[in-house]
């Protein structure tokens, strides 16, 4: 990321859309934590904890 600028206009994750879209395509590949489970891992507590309260 060569054309990265020093601090985003916006105060996000993302510097540009470009960026953002890319952040977009990583996170529909995670596993959800049901997928989690059925693997034999931990979800992350924290998220977990915020569902169950729901």
């Amino acid at each position: 990321m060569s054309e990265r600028k020093e601090k985003p206009e916006n105060s996000s994750m993302a510097m540009d859309e470009k960026e953002m879209r890319e952040l977009g395509k990583e996170m529909e590949e995670l596993e959800t934590n049901q997928e989690l489970k059925e693997n034999g891992r931990r979800p992350d507590p924290v998220q977990n904890e915020k569902n169950k309260k729901k």
